[in-house]
């Protein structure tokens, strides 16, 4: 193969999920299939059976009286002595150590050099690691091996059971296993011990390309985080046109979900938009309400809280523009409402309740409704409102509880189940979009996540908490404002995020064809590049 063309490939393919990994497996299948080298040709080697290729290598107890020795000279080793980084092939060192009387005494099997072992029990079967012994070795028994013939060079023989995934013939569900007979029946190519050798050569020279193409894309992600990090400073810092533009820059590739984050953080710091001194201030919308302005010391569960609100300071957990003022989100609520308890399903007919799943991305989704039967009396108390905020209050993941929505004109018909909660704003003074913003930003989110408690392994939060989530508070021109930028922003995110998902998909898709290419059809691989 190539090396020229092993790079200009993995160029295309870099973006894919997994580029490295499903290489490095294709490298593999190649190498046991006889297409890997110019020599070898899948149309003269024989097919065995697994277990022909040498003799079983079997496991042993290993009493916890005897383990802890680490000076013997015999090791000992078990499935998690492949972990230890001095044992990235080979066993070279393990925990524990076993002497000459012991092995004697207990009748321990030791296993020579060159012997392969793997793991037979358990999750560790999926992992699919392999290792060689080069030094005599005993094994648990929770690993299996085999001692080579004569026919099988150690190393082809690694090679040979690194390609199989024996995750695929594993049996048992709580704790699965392999067991010999299985493996053993298992058919593969046996070329010459000559073959074996040139093709291990070619096999460590492309990992080893791997191996350097791995570190590139480590070293090309921690500079990216590095950039992005600066990029996402340098942008909250200053919010200029310019600098956002730097965000969504190809080549930083910002995560979408972090351009999220920091597009709704700023969005409630009053940076994102610039404030207007003829706009009436969020002072004046809290004495409408009458409301009390925030005189109270941070809940225990605010994290990183370094400021505190008084009557005169319109600070509390970061400053605010002046024309801005602190809240608490309740104070902007008329009421809130607990969704219906009865029992719902898909029959259409009866009243259409929203669940969870119905709330996506701050509207509500109606293309998957239940329904229920329910006094007029009762819908009446639960119908919904435009502007009404739905918010989840009892979901089992923690990361669902206070996702919110907001109702339009269009969902004044549904009612809504008894693990949501309706908040009732006054619309004329604020805007329910932007709530929907302030409560979905991280600092808002921290306030949200301390109290939640677990109830039957159920997460939860009550109407008094979300009523003492501290909010900032715009004046309502600037709400709007706000509200319109953030869609703005966030469509085109979205469309980065699509842009991305269709270079991932592309990428995918071009290493499928790629390994599609090299493992179809019987001519050599090699010869067919080299030419």
């Amino acid at each position: 193969m190539n090396n020229d063309w092993f790079f200009e490939k993995f160029a295309l393919i870099a973006d894919a999920p997994g580029a490295v990994a499903t290489m490095r497996g294709l490298i593999l299948e190649l190498a046991v299939n006889g297409r890997l080298t110019l020599q070898a040709s899948g149309n003269n080697l024989s097919k065995v059976r697994l277990d022909s290729l040498g003799d079983w290598a079997q496991g042993c107890g290993f009493p916890t009286s005897e383990q802890g020795h680490k000076d013997r000279e015999i090791l000992f080793a078990k499935v998690s002595d492949m972990n230890l980084l001095e044992n990235t092939r080979e066993i070279t060192i393990t925990n524990n150590t076993i002497d000459i009387e012991t092995v004697k005494r207990l009748r321990i099997k030791v296993h020579p050099p060159g012997t392969v072992i793997f793991p037979k029990i358990g999750g560790a079967i999926a992992t699919n690691k392999r290792r060689i012994l080069v030094k005599p070795t005993a094994i648990d028994n929770n690993c299996s091996g085999i001692i080579p013939s004569r026919s099988c060079e150690t190393t082809w023989l690694f090679i040979v059971l690194s390609a199989i995934d024996f995750s695929s013939y594993q049996s048992g569900t709580s704790v699965p296993s392999v067991n010999q007979s299985a493996l053993g029946e298992i058919e593969v190519f046996l070329p010459p011990l000559a073959e074996q050798k040139r093709i291990v050569a070619k096999v460590d020279e492309l990992m080893g390309i791997c191996d350097a193409l791995e570190a590139q894309q480590q070293e090309r992600e921690l500079r990216k985080s590095v950039l992005v990090r600066s990029s996402l400073s340098r942008f909250a810092e200053a919010p200029t046109p310019e600098n956002l533009g730097y965000l969504f820059h190809k080549s930083y590739d910002i995560p979408p979900s972090e351009l999220r984050k920091s597009i709704l953080t700023l969005a409630i710091q009053g940076k994102l938009v610039p404030q207007d001194p003829n706009d009436e201030t969020a002072r004046h919308i809290v004495e409408k309400l009458a409301i009390t302005r925030m005189q109270y010391t941070p809940a225990k569960h605010v994290k990183n809280t370094a400021k505190l609100c008084d009557a005169d300071d319109n600070r509390y957990i970061y400053d605010i523009p002046s024309s801005w003022t602190w809240c608490r989100f309740g104070d902007l609520v008329l009421d809130f409402r607990y969704g219906t308890s009865r029992k719902c399903d898909r029959n259409s007919g009866g009243v259409p309740v929203l669940r969870i799943p119905n709330i996506q991305n701050g509207r509500v989704d109606s293309t998957d409704l239940k329904f229920t039967s329910m006094p007029s009396a009762e819908f009446a108390e639960l119908r919904l409102q435009a502007d009404d905020i739905l918010l989840v209050r009892s979901n089992g993941s923690e990361a669902l509880v206070g996702k919110s929505a907001v109702v339009c004109s269009e969902d004044e018909r549904f009612a809504y189940a008894g693990y949501l909660v309706r908040a009732r704003i006054p619309k004329k003074e604020v805007f329910s979009k932007y709530l929907h913003v302030a409560l979905s930003a991280r600092v808002v989110r921290d306030q949200i996540e301390g109290p939640i408690r677990t109830t039957s392994g159920v997460k939860n939060i009550n109407t008094k908490e979300l009523s003492n989530l501290a909010l900032p508070l715009p004046p309502l021109a600037e709400q709007h404002r706000i509200v319109a930028k953030v869609d703005q922003l966030m469509a085109l995110v979205d469309e980065l995020e699509r842009q991305q998902d269709a270079s991932r998909e592309n990428a995918t898709t071009l290493l499928d064809a790629i390994v599609q290419e090299m493992t179809s059809g019987g001519r050599n691989i090699a010869a067919t590049l080299e030419s």
